[in-house]
């Protein structure tokens, strides 16, 4: 199963450059990597992400992280994926641009 990471570029360069990321701010704070899953990630993209349009939506393979991805509640209960260890740069399945369109978040067809 694919699940998504929503990165700003600086984010996704810095990620890139180094090989690997303990995550984003909020990553950080909270002590886990955020991910949502195709049925999420849309909202993810309105809730946290809104007015932003220089974005790089990632895709991961969720069972290549074993145990150290624990599916959490979280928005109205449902189970997110969290991810307990940095990510690295060979976890990566792809990445594309996320741009903002009239409507919202313009997503790469099959995702949404």
């Amino acid at each position: 199963m694919l699940i998504y990471k929503i990165l700003r570029r600086p984010e996704w360069d810095a990620f890139r450059a180094a090989g690997e990321t303990a995550g984003a701010p909020v990553d950080l704070e909270d002590g886990f990597i955020h991910f949502s899953t195709a049925a999420q990630v849309a909202e993810t993209a309105a809730k946290w992400f809104g007015s932003e349009s220089d974005l790089v939506l990632v895709a991961f393979r969720s069972e290549s992280f074993g145990a150290d991805l624990k599916w959490e509640p979280s928005r109205g209960g449902a189970l997110f994926p969290h991810l307990y260890r940095r990510l690295r740069l060979a976890d990566v399945v792809w990445d594309k641009s996320l741009p903002l369109g009239i409507s919202g978040h313009i997503f790469p067809e099959g995702v949404i």
